[in-house]
């Protein structure tokens, strides 16, 4: 399969429904703040022929591939290799001041869990890798030989949401002092041995590990914090966001972010509400829309998405 093949995007036309109003105009702008493969981009592109498009990606890969796939589309296509917490640096860069709409698509790429050699899946041996951009310098290797075990329990609980993550940890500083950790076999086979069967039955051991270390080696949900609220400030009046979560800590952050923004600030007990206290936002979905049936059927990786979306009704004053 090509790279293109084997990528098919989540909610695409939810996502082209929910924003195109914010689309409609000549020259509106459109930053999809993870990229990938350009699967979403391609679709934008095509159907608003006056659509300029921004894509940011930290993955070289992808931007290599992207870049080759929407190269028809030629000076309306610009692609940032960067991580998406540096939104605003991007757009500066580029000499644009607000955007039409942006789409978050968040967690690990098809790109990232098809190409064994990256590392992120444990269900294939590999090195351990999991870096998003193969130019930063801390992998899950270095995680797991130089963290402490507390810093191992740490995020194997607040990553992972790992009930074992005591047990995990211990067994792994106890491995180490032997000898070190290096491929995704390995860690799998000191989880599963760790595991008591009886939980084994109720899921992969090793998940919730791999997910804990995908996100600590990225910062995921540290870049996720300091990225949403620079997209939304990015927001003309009438522009839209639309992002695509899928893990619970993830989602919380995306959650509680367009809550505040589209939540009145007037304080209890003001008979009238102010101009700079009504909500800059308006949520366009209510709570966290999810894939049907069809989808899930259609595309395996939809299932866990959760789908937010939300318009700009004014600026702060």
């Amino acid at each position: 399969m090509t790279d293109k093949q084997i990528h098919t995007p989540v909610k695409l036309e939810r996502s082209v429904e929910l924003l195109a109003p914010a689309l409609a105009k000549p020259g509106s702008v459109l930053v999809d703040a993870t990229l990938g493969m350009g699967g979403h981009a391609e679709a934008f592109l095509t159907r608003f022929p006056e659509l300029v498009f921004v894509g940011l990606d930290r993955d070289t890969d992808a931007i290599a591939i992207a870049s080759e796939r929407l190269a028809p589309f030629g000076d309306r296509v610009h692609l940032v290799h960067t991580v998406y917490d540096r939104f605003a640096e991007s757009l500066a860069g580029l000499g644009i001041v607000e955007v039409s709409g942006i789409l978050f698509d968040l967690g690990v790429s098809s790109l990232q869990l098809d190409r064994v050699e990256r590392g992120f899946s444990y269900s294939k041996d590999a090195p351990l890798d999991m870096r998003m951009d193969s130019t930063s310098p801390l992998t899950a290797e270095r995680v797991l030989a130089e963290y402490s075990e507390s810093e191992l329990r740490r995020i194997f609980y607040e990553y992972g949401e790992e009930k074992l993550a005591p047990r995990y940890a211990k067994r792994i500083v106890e491995r180490r002092a032997t000898s070190p950790l290096v491929r995704s076999a390995e860690l799998v086979e000191l989880i599963t041995a760790a595991t008591p069967v009886a939980i084994q039955r109720t899921g992969h051991p090793a998940k919730r590990v791999f997910q804990a270390l995908r996100i600590e080696v990225n910062q995921e949900l540290s870049v996720l914090e300091r990225a949403i609220p620079e997209a939304i400030d990015a927001l003309e009046v009438g522009g839209r966001i639309v992002v695509l979560a899928y893990q619970s800590l993830e989602d919380r952050i995306v959650k509680r972010a367009l809550a505040a923004a589209s939540s009145s600030t007037a304080p209890s007990g003001l008979p009238i509400e102010l101009p700079e206290h009504r909500p800059e936002l308006k949520l366009l979905v209510r709570g966290a829309e999810l894939a049907t049936d069809e989808e899930k059927a259609a595309n395996p990786r939809a299932t866990p998405v959760r789908l937010r979306a939300a318009e700009r009704l004014r600026r702060a004053a």
